[in-house]
């Protein structure tokens, strides 16, 4: 067997017979004696939706601990403040959320 390109065009000699085709050929779709099945419309989730209330619960509980480690600043830069850098806030509530919404993200999954 040989094949040889010329123009876009692909021809292929064998014992039996010639055929050219070229890349604007469409390919047609062969027939098939099966039925073709409807495709459902309802979502088939992993989890149930009470899971995922519970998911969107624990993204919220991390988010906040985040949010409350965040920022603020001295008022002064000639002055430091230990209590605003070592805050109830940002040493104790903070973390305590974040690790409430990672036991409430463990629970969501493995919720029946």
């Amino acid at each position: 067997m040989s094949t040889e390109k010329q123009q876009g065009k692909k021809t292929i000699v064998t014992s039996r017979k010639v055929e050219t085709t070229t890349k604007k050929d469409k390919i047609k779709p062969t027939s098939t004696s099966r039925s073709r099945t409807p495709v459902s419309k309802s979502l088939d989730l992993l989890y149930g939706w009470s899971q995922y209330k519970f998911m969107l619960i624990g993204i919220g509980l991390i988010a906040l601990g985040l949010i409350l480690m965040l920022g603020g600043s001295m008022p002064s830069p000639d002055v430091w403040d230990d209590g605003i850098i070592y805050s109830f806030r940002r040493i104790t509530l903070a973390p305590a959320l974040i690790v409430a919404g990672l036991l409430v993200e463990v629970y969501a999954i493995f919720k029946d």
